[in-house]
């Protein structure tokens, strides 16, 4: 599963393709950035998501008002935490149980949170990173406890930094000093079924890579594609990459 960076403009300008990993279904959604001027109310929003191919929507924090607009509206939900609840949700197990119970229970089923991201890239952050894992684990009790174990997952947003290599994809591998750190974050989700999430960025890697072709093979437009020379997979797409 992958998520686009929030531009804190309008949510349309952020466009992401993911795969959900428990059900193998493919599905596009976007980033819900609330940060501008004379934005549509969340009924507005929610009508124009329903007009489009639009499945899911990811919100960086509990959004109240949108959250109470997507309820029955076929859109499956993605609810972050502030980093900044990190070190109290990873200290107290009642203060997760407080953020489900407020955030969580009064609107599910009927708004479909399916994924609770606990903070946004801060898995390289020395003061958040050891707080982090303690976190999803108190956030998945929270849940356990409210009998939604089985039907939310928990999971974080990891930057493209916690790889040291990427391209081509058969050499990707983290960071040598973050190793030890990821292995607890994978361990949280093979043991859950929760899927592993990323931001990627696009525009980062365009700008760095002058290879003909590469805006196409960005873009999902017809390219010829790029094969692996370690296992001669051919990608048609960075994303797919």
């Amino acid at each position: 599963m992958a998520f686009l960076p929030d531009a804190s403009l309008f949510i349309l300008l952020n466009i992401l393709i993911g795969i959900n990993i428990a059900r193998s279904e493919p599905f596009i959604g976007i980033n819900y950035g609330n940060l501008g001027d004379n934005l549509p109310s969340p009924e507005d929003t929610v009508k124009l998501l329903q007009s489009t191919s639009i499945q899911k929507i990811r919100l960086y924090s509990p959004d109240i008002p949108m959250i109470k607009a997507l309820a029955n509206s076929g859109i499956d939900i993605v609810v972050g935490t502030q980093n900044s609840e990190i070190p109290a949700l990873a200290s107290d197990p009642n203060a997760a149980k407080t953020w489900i119970n407020t955030n969580v229970l009064p609107f599910y089923p009927a708004s479909n949170i399916f994924l609770i991201m606990v903070g946004n890239e801060i898995s390289l952050d020395e003061n958040f990173r050891k707080q982090l894992l303690p976190a999803m684990q108190n956030m998945q009790n929270a849940l356990d406890a409210g009998s939604l174990g089985g039907k939310i997952k928990v999971s974080t947003v990891h930057s493209m930094s916690v790889l040291s290599h990427s391209d081509p994809p058969s050499s990707g591998e983290f960071q040598t000093w973050l190793v030890d750190v990821m292995k607890g974050f994978l361990g949280f989700n093979n043991a859950t079924g929760s899927p592993f999430v990323i931001n990627p960025y696009p525009y980062y890697a365009y700008n760095s890579d002058p290879r003909p072709g590469y805006l196409a093979y960005c873009l999902f437009q017809v390219n010829a594609g790029r094969v692996d020379p370690n296992n001669n997979i051919k990608y048609m797409n960075m994303f797919d990459a």
